[in-house]
């Protein structure tokens, strides 16, 4: 190059919310764009061969469990779902709708819950590898518990007690819904809790291993990751794509304004629609098409009603790529299966805890077991020095 050739200024790279930043490493999973591996099994081997209680076990346990220590640990589980009344009477009265104020949100609700959990766990305090991994299963154990006499106190019904004889999905649709889940229905929550186990260091994750690091317990650090995952723009997102695609299917009931005029109209009014768009895949994330092929088994099988949602749920998604090479991540497949499945939107996030306290209690152990504190700089862009009585 000509040494007088000017040479155009490098566009600065915008690092806001640590993007593109490396801050630790881990054994537990890797996001790439193309792949998405839990200790060396990528998602959609996991997602068409394994089960969430395998899943789960792989992550907090950090090995594909054998048949003996498979059975073993989902009896252990399965031992562990009751929670004390005190706690579930707690949860009840928080749900239950009350005249004249605004629902309490079910993350809400949930993040109470695992904070009296705390109370009643005679190792909360206990960071040693054997407490932490006991008090990994006990949370997994319970949450759909918290989460079922919830949702059944909002909706002014009885709570059922866990059922022994399903699985973690089966008795999580079961707490929820009060309803035995039809295998199919079974087996799509199962693959959604596997999809949803892990994510390296997303901002719930994130938010668990900086808590974890000041070494505070468990419970504590996982308040924290519910909290962090209660926001839209995180776990919320499933919950904020179901009700843009009720809303463009209002709009455009009896053709009174097509998907492409709605979505025309979203763009110009820059509304954000949620479940498209990722930080790391570019080019698509590989859970969304998983999670879509079995929702739309399920649609297929309950009839029109249930697929116009996933033909709805298309068109947007092909305006999205057409317009603005967005993807959709596996949020927007996600609404509209839970959806079908009957399942309350405001429920979709405390679900996905349901999946993530594998990850989470994973790194909370991996940040505990090698730690230092978790404390970055900033960069100052305040006003510069003045003197106070100058």
């Amino acid at each position: 190059m000509n040494a007088a050739t000017p040479v155009a200024p490098s566009k600065p790279v915008d690092t806001r919310g640590l993007a593109g930043q490396t801050v630790g490493d881990t054994q537990i999973c890797a996001v790439t764009q193309t792949q998405l591996i839990y200790r060396g099994f990528e998602i959609a081997d996991l997602a068409e061969n394994a089960t969430f209680e395998e899943v789960a076990f792989l992550l907090l346990v950090g090995h594909k469990p054998t048949a003996a220590e498979l059975k073993a640990f989902k009896d252990e589980i399965v031992g562990m779902r009751s929670v004390d009344q005190g706690i579930l009477d707690i949860v009840g009265r928080i749900a239950e709708s009350k005249p004249g104020q605004p629902d309490v949100h079910p993350m809400s609700i949930l993040r109470t819950g695992v904070s009296l959990l705390s109370h009643v766990d005679p190792e909360c305090e206990d960071n040693s590898p054997e407490a932490e991994l006991r008090k990994s299963k006990r949370l997994l154990a319970k949450i759909p518990t918290i989460i079922g006499y919830g949702q059944m106190r909002r909706d002014g019904r009885k709570p059922v007690a866990p059922d022994p004889s399903l699985d973690h999905a089966g008795n999580l649709l079961w707490c929820m819904t009060g309803v035995k889940p039809d295998p199919l229905a079974a087996r799509i929550m199962d693959v959604s809790l596997i999809l949803y186990a892990e994510h390296d260091f997303n901002a719930s994750t994130f938010a668990c291993r900086v808590i974890a690091s000041t070494e505070t317990d468990m419970h504590s650090a996982v308040c924290g990751g519910i909290g962090a995952l209660k926001g839209p723009l995180h776990g919320g997102a499933n919950e904020m794509a179901m009700e843009m695609l009720k809303d463009i299917d209002r709009d455009c009931a009896g053709g009174r304004i097509s998907t492409d005029a709605w979505m025309k109209r979203a763009f110009e009014e820059k509304r954000k629609l949620m479940g498209f768009g990722h930080r790391v895949y570019k080019n698509g994330d590989h859970r969304a098409g998983i999670l879509r092929s079995w929702g739309l088994k399920l649609a297929e099988k309950l009839g029109t009603n249930a697929k116009k949602w996933f033909d709805l749920g298309d068109q947007v998604q092909a305006i999205m790529l057409r317009d603005k090479n967005i993807h959709p991540n596996v949020d927007f497949p996600c609404g509209m299966t839970y959806f079908i499945m009957g399942i309350p939107v405001p429920q979709y996030t405390p679900i996905f805890v349901a999946s993530r306290i594998t990850g989470w209690c994973a790194h909370i152990m991996e940040q505990h077991s090698n730690n230092r504190i978790i404390r970055p700089l900033a960069e100052y862009s305040g006003p510069a020095l003045q003197k106070w009585n100058g």
